[in-house]
């Protein structure tokens, strides 16, 4: 039995790489395998070998025994590549046991899985040999990489240049024609949404829905067979798995970064009285987190929380993450509601929690990108910030922020005819959010982004004041109500091409800040060519046109992912924009920018003007310490309202001129790199941004 201590953390700091809990799941041997298990609680654990054709079809039992540290253990010559299994477990009865000794249930370690989205999933043996044929991970460093959050299925479902037979799988996503994209828009990693094995909640089928997005896990090891192309599915997990690596190496091959999205905070076993597949089964008890009348405490909102207090869940998720980036070779992963995988035996967050630190200090995940999403719906959830060291964080401080400069304040000022804000919250997102990440973590621990798979897209963020979720099945209750959106006027699609031409420049205001931004940015896949889904906020149960991503492109698409692929390109090119470390007032920082800030006149900004909502308007000199790099200067003028404006660009030492890069006002990006002087009148029309590069004077 394991000791007391070791559930609770915050009593005895447990070790998380006890061998009493190495190799769990199937070992394959000579003479067929071992499967391990621990339960803490259990009396009696079964393993169910069935036919390899008939998953119904009992074809032998074999009584697992106790190990030690809570393990129980069996040797059977039917665990072999391709046998499908399950587990029966008994156990005691009393508040918080759900065992059931007839109830058939998953190896939580299972590589692989069969059967259908019903409670009728069996575990599979895979052989996960693969050769790699020496292609390395690229390893992108943070200050270069640019994220491409996407939906494995919607990605290429509907791409012409991808065989039919290959759309919407892993093999869709690494034929050349899919990863030309990405490698012609510039991005450097790809961040798909969930693709750990996962089920649609009953609710859903009742309603002909689907849970599209994945966050509903039913296995932490096994690829989404689903996502597998059809002559992959018959041949089975093996050859599922086999198609997913292929997929890795392809887009390594490339050049281009894979990094999951993760769900360890919660299961597809949902609420009690849900379905019981796996944890629930084998000790309820231990894996969910509960009062001690066995209740569950939601801290995700889904039905269930992992209880990451307990030394061997914990352990689980990261001999998971340990499986994904060594054996299947991924680059790094975004972890749904990680606040829940922080919380400790009380259920309160600590960013000093064991598993956090271990996901950080583990030497099988160095190198590994590691991006928190900081919050869950529990008490303390919100924690943009609060991460330790090693840590990303999609920061939705920015997110919010940057929403209201471009949107909502200027909805706010057509009403009042004044703005509600000044322009120096905005400063302080587009320098790297120095007031939210320490200067110990600097301006890379923050994961910028505008939009994400949760939320409007970006065209419908410029185009809709509120969400319309009337086909989600919830009359409208689902999803944000709070998006700081701003329709321009009529609410979805318009004729009016005044407002059309607005709203696309409010489309490269956005995205032009993104990019421009220092800090790592996110883009949504399907936002370079302004995608919609009709003003649907929370699209996760649509596997349909409606989430698809269309490749028909009108001529404003096209322009739009112009200006995108330019971007990106500017990015890469001047370190300025790209800071590893946060600037110091006193002393030269390496690998910083060295931000002077001016007004519209060319002055340096007084306090006023950064606060006052009279001025919008900011010139932004960023001037790199490049250690390794060769030194940069960029300039960068945000103009904040609709009224158009002369700016006075800045006399700054050592400067010589400025030249034009870049400009949001323009429809199609201007490859013409006009210089200025110092001291030069620009004109600035109304809520635009305009990129220069420093030249320096001559000595």
């Amino acid at each position: 039995m394991l000791p007391e201590h070791s559930l609770s953390p915050s009593a005895v700091r447990p070790d998380l790489n006890s061998p009493g809990w190495n190799e769990l799941g199937v070992t394959l041997h000579d003479g067929g395998g071992t499967l391990r298990v621990w339960s803490h609680r259990a009396e009696a654990v079964e393993l169910v070998l069935f036919d390899e054709t008939d998953i119904d079809w009992i074809v032998d039992t074999v009584p697992l025994t106790p190990v030690g540290d809570g393990v129980w253990q069996a040797t059977s010559p039917g665990l072999r590549p391709g046998a499908h299994y399950a587990l029966r477990v008994a156990g005691p009865l009393g508040p918080g046991n759900m065992f059931n000794p007839l109830t058939l249930l998953l190896d939580p370690y299972a590589r692989g899985l069969v059967g259908v989205e019903s409670e009728n999933w069996r575990s599979s043996v895979v052989d996960t040999a693969f050769e790699w044929g020496g292609v390395a991970k690229p390893a992108t460093p943070l200050d270069r990489t640019v994220i491409y959050e996407a939906h494995l299925k919607g990605l290429t479902k509907r791409h012409p240049g991808v065989p039919p037979a290959l759309h919407g799988t892993y093999a869709g996503l690494a034929h050349p024609a899919a990863i030309d994209h990405l490698l012609t828009l510039g991005i450097t990693a790809v961040e798909l949404l969930p693709v750990h094995a996962f089920a649609t909640e009953p609710r859903l089928r009742s309603l002909g829905l689907t849970n599209y997005w994945g966050y509903n896990s039913v296995g932490f090891f096994a690829p989404h067979s689903p996502y597998a192309t059809a002559a992959s599915r018959i041949a089975g997990p093996t050859a599922v798995l086999r198609e997913f690596k292929d997929m890795v190496k392809a887009l390594h091959e490339a050049g281009l970064e894979v990094i999951l999205d993760v769900v360890y905070n919660h299961t597809a076993e949902l609420e009690i009285g849900g379905p019981r597949t796996s944890l629930r089964g084998i000790d309820n008890r231990a894996y969910y987190r509960q009062d001690p009348d066995g209740a569950y405490i939601d801290e995700t909102g889904c039905g269930n929380a992992v209880n990451t207090a307990t030394p061997a869940v914990s352990r689980l998720i990261l001999d998971s993450l340990r499986y994904w980036a060594n054996d299947v070779q991924v680059d790094g992963f975004r972890f749904d509601l990680a606040v829940t995988l922080g919380r400790d035996d009380s259920h309160a967050f600590t960013a000093d929690h064991p598993l956090l630190r271990a996901i950080v200090d583990d030497p099988a995940l160095a190198g590994v990108k590691k991006i928190a999403e900081p919050w869950d719906v529990g008490q303390g959830g919100w924690q943009t910030g609060a991460f330790p060291d090693g840590w990303l964080e999609w920061n939705d401080r920015y997110r919010d922020r940057v929403r209201n400069f471009w949107l909502s304040d200027i909805d706010y000022a057509r009403r009042a005819s004044v703005s509600p804000v000044g322009i120096g919250g905005f400063a302080t997102r587009l320098a790297g959010s120095a007031r939210t990440f320490t200067r110990a973590r600097g301006p890379l621990a923050g994961v910028n982004f505008v939009t994400a798979h949760d939320g409007f897209t970006l065209h419908d963020l410029v185009s809709y004041e509120v969400k319309h979720n009337d086909a989600n099945g919830e009359h409208n209750r689902d999803g944000a109500d709070t998006n700081r959106s701003f329709n321009h006027g009529p609410e979805g699609a318009t004729g009016d091409e005044g407002v059309l031409a607005t709203r696309r420049k409010a489309m490269r205001n956005l995205l032009g800040t993104l990019l421009l931004s220092a800090g790592v940015p996110m883009l949504t896949a399907g936002d370079e060519f302004g995608r919609t889904q009709h003003g649907n906020n929370n699209a996760y149960c649509h596997d349909s046109p409606l989430t698809w991503l269309s490749w028909e492109h009108a001529d404003w698409q096209r322009d739009l992912a112009a200006h995108v692929r330019r971007l990106i390109r500017l990015r890469a090119e001047n370190p300025a924009l790209r800071p590893r470390r946060f600037d110091h007032a006193v002393v030269e920082v390496p690998d910083a920018s060295v931000i002077d800030w001016y007004d519209a006149h060319g002055d340096t900004m007084s306090n006023e003007r950064w606060t006052s909502p009279d001025h919008r308007t900011l010139q932004y000199d960023a001037r790199s310490t490049p250690n390794g790099e060769p030194a940069n200067r960029v300039l960068l003028i945000v103009h904040g309202n609709e009224q158009p404006i002369d700016v006075t660009l800045p006399r700054v030492d050592g400067v010589a001129g400025f030249v034009s890069l870049w400009s949001s006002a323009d429809e199609v990006p201007d490859d013409d790199e006009e210089a200025f002087a110092p001291g030069t009148e620009i004109r600035m029309p109304g809520t635009s941004m305009r990129l220069f590069r420093a030249e320096q004077a001559s000595a």
